[in-house]
């Protein structure tokens, strides 16, 4: 029968063993404790099958994880269902094909101030300014942003492994006065909706109401944390996971029709999102354990995507798998709305290396990186440029 009383830890997020490797550590308590508790993430639940039943039960498993708001990520129906349709056509295929241009002039630019370099860190000089640079460019905002949303993502991921509430506040209301002068920017100015898309949720109504100056800076909070974090983590796991395959870097310049399936498998294997949070609305039982109201919930996206259940020999590289078993955009009601212009900026990302350079090998070991990030804080690449 479920208590009040937390269990007794089954494991420690934080140890070194997990953070030196997360991807291990997830697979080894898949298979031998799916759902395991600790005290930064509670219940963690590793296993395919169980993340998707949770995905697909909005009712159970609810996504009002905070008491800050999340939109719409961070809501349940059917106040999500109204946000979420307010936010989809940011991500229609005709604006994600507007914009890839952008990205493709963006990745040459800065693939262009590289060449030459024989050996580098391809996260520091490629993926990370990609990513953040691309941000800036789809949201309209300055380039001289770049040093503040970097600083600021790398202190949110630092506040989040320690648990410090006052940071995360201070980080959230840092970020919300950045929205707060974006947007009076663009009232003083009068701008009209097709300006940018930071000036378009000015002109956006709920209910027949303008969405509020909080509504607004946790939409694109989101957007900018996400969008940061997670490209800049695919495209140096992709970089990284090629290094050691120079057969597959050869296959995908000669096909590069392969290279959109190519990137979901890559990031099956290693995903560049750790984790997701849900709250039990009531007793629940979850791989053998009963989780009690209001029982916080961690999902583990690449244990999942790792899973023998699910997929024939999981830490192989395949293609040809059904794409409806890789949960890398997520799944369910809040499966990710911006997942074509994350599957286009990486294509662009991946096809520009390529081109650029001819091969690219391991120089060195890669440093992880730390949760709640999962990619590499360093990937040392040699380089034969093209």
């Amino acid at each position: 029968m479920a208590t009040n009383t937390p269990p007794a830890p089954d494991w420690n997020p934080r140890s070194q063993a997990v953070q030196q490797d997360q991807i291990a550590a997830y697979d080894r308590l898949r298979e031998h404790q799916p759902v395991a508790h600790s005290e930064l993430l509670h219940w963690s639940v590793f296993a395919h099958a169980d993340v998707l039943r949770i995905l697909n039960d909005p009712a159970r498993f609810s996504s009002v994880v905070s008491r800050h708001v999340a939109v719409p990520n961070g809501m349940d129906p059917p106040e999500h269902t109204v946000y979420r349709r307010l936010i989809e056509p940011y991500f229609s295929l005709e604006r994600v094909e507007a914009f890839r241009p952008v990205c493709q002039q963006i990745a040459t630019e800065l693939l262009a101030g590289w060449r030459g370099t024989p050996q580098g860190d391809v996260v520091q000089a490629y993926a990370l300014p990609f990513a953040v640079r691309i941000q800036c460019a789809f949201l309209g905002w300055s380039l001289d942003l770049q040093e503040f949303l970097t600083g600021w993502t790398q202190r949110s991921h630092e506040a989040t492994l320690a648990q410090d509430r006052p940071a995360l506040t201070a980080l959230a209301t840092e970020f919300e006065g950045l929205v707060g002068r974006m947007l009076d920017e663009r009232r003083q100015a009068h701008a009209p909706a097709s300006q940018d898309v930071t000036a378009a949720l000015l002109h956006e109504t709920v209910d027949g109401q303008p969405l509020d100056a909080a509504a607004i800076a946790s939409i694109l909070r989101n957007w900018t944390v996400g969008e940061i974090g997670t490209i800049a983590a695919a495209v140096g796991i992709l970089a990284e996971w090629l290094a050691r395959h120079t057969d597959v870097q050869d296959r995908l310049r000669r096909q590069p029709a392969l290279q959109a399936e190519a990137i979901d498998e890559i990031l099956r294997l290693h995903g560049p999102l750790a984790t997701n949070r849900r709250v039990a609305t009531c007793p629940v039982e979850v791989g053998g354990r009963v989780i009690p109201a209001g029982g916080r919930i961690t999902l583990h996206w690449t244990s999942a995507n790792r899973d023998g259940r699910v997929f024939d020999a999981p830490g192989e590289f395949r293609l040809g798998r059904n794409p409806d078993d890789n949960l890398l955009y997520g799944a369910g009601i809040h499966v990710c709305p911006g997942a074509p212009l994350a599957r286009m900026e990486l294509c662009v990302a991946l096809q520009a290396l390529l081109d650029a350079v001819a091969e690219w090998t391991p120089a060195g070991p890669p440093a992880p990186d730390h949760y709640p990030a999962i990619g590499f804080a360093c990937v040392p690449l040699q380089l034969r440029w093209a």
